[in-house]
């Protein structure tokens, strides 16, 4: 039995670890917020500090910089992009059910992280000043791969003759309109925010318009 010096000297590392996670975690969640809302240069480590609910300088401890902290919140952003990002990685025995997970994971991902989806599209809009080479490097290729998935549906007759990439442009900023235009969407619905049934009914009706605007069966 290892004595109770060595017992703290094992765990006292851990318990750090778990402390320095919940920090880091609970200032991740406040600068993806107001990313979100005011954007990188409209953000100041203050500000995020205060939604944090601790001192700038400990906030620093953790992120010693706002870039630094812009690129994790970035890093966990794509963590949750890519996973839903590409056609190919989607569940299903035919290509109406990989397409129609497909949308349905995009709406998702306007559900559930709709501040990390603001955060991105901020981010491209500017021009992805952070994410350019990743976009160049990573997601790019997924793109096209997705696209020879579509070429190999067509060329089978599963769907109608349609330009590939034009077709995931369309699925993209439809579905990101629910996270990146809420407020308008909430408001055109006269609603204070969007509720789970608002997107259960995108969901249904962009499936049916993709699946039927394609022909398939």
């Amino acid at each position: 039995m290892p004595n109770s010096s060595e017992e703290i000297v094992i765990n006292k590392p851990r318990r750090r670890s778990r402390i320095r996670e919940a920090h880091e975690n609970t200032i991740l969640r406040a600068a993806e917020q107001l990313f979100s809302q005011n954007g990188y240069h409209g953000t100041a480590l203050e500000t995020i500090a205060e939604k944090a609910g601790m001192s700038k300088q400990n906030l620093i401890y953790y992120f010693s910089s706002k870039e630094l902290l812009y690129q994790r919140v970035l890093r966990n952003i794509l963590d949750i992009l890519i996973e839903k990002m590409t056609l190919m990685d989607q569940l299903g025995d035919s290509p109406r059910e990989i397409l129609t997970n497909y949308i349905k994971s995009k709406i998702e991902i306007s559900r559930h992280y709709p501040n990390a989806s603001k955060v991105f599209a901020i981010e491209i809009i500017n021009g992805a000043p952070y994410l350019k080479k990743y976009l160049q490097t990573h997601l790019t290729p997924a793109l096209d791969d997705d696209v020879k998935l579509v070429e190999k549906w067509i060329a089978e007759g599963v769907m109608d003759r349609v330009d590939p990439y034009h077709l995931f442009f369309m699925i993209w900023s439809s579905t990101q309109t629910y996270a990146d235009f809420s407020s308008q969407v909430s408001l055109s619905l006269g609603k204070e925010k969007l509720e789970d049934n608002d997107f259960d009914r995108a969901t249904e009706f962009l499936t049916h318009l993709v699946i039927k605007g394609l022909g398939m069966k």
